[in-house]
């Protein structure tokens, strides 16, 4: 890899970490917070989409059609950040089991009583 002038050892080898760490400016082990927000956010934007169909196109868009959706991008985006936190994470000492754990049961449990109660 090419690094920018100022980055690397002079006259050889590739790039080392601390030279990527220091062209991109994070490491991406440290943004499983980041990670976490957005895929909070993702999941409530979803919600967001389908209770339009729930509360103000319900001719449309039927309830039990709306919680089969909503259900089933839950499911992708969980899938999707749980992949993404470990990817981010791997090879490093890093270990966010209990923040992945409790986000992904919190979106499930929500998920579950927003069908439940949302829109019957």
């Amino acid at each position: 890899m090419t690094l920018p002038k100022g980055f690397g050892s002079a006259g050889g080898g590739g790039a080392g970490s601390a030279d990527v760490e220091k062209m991109i400016g994070r490491r991406v082990e440290n943004m499983t917070g980041i990670i976490t927000i957005s895929y909070i956010a993702a999941w409530l934007a979803t919600f967001g989409g389908t209770a339009a169909g729930y509360f103000y196109y319900p001719w449309a868009y039927p309830t039990p059609s709306g919680h089969y959706a909503f259900i089933v991008l839950t499911i992708v985006e969980a899938i999707g950040y749980l992949f993404s936190v470990k990817v981010c994470e791997e090879g490093s000492a890093k270990n966010s089991n209990g923040i992945i754990g409790v986000t992904l049961a919190a979106t499930a449990v929500g998920t579950v009583l927003i069908s439940l109660y949302v829109g019957n």
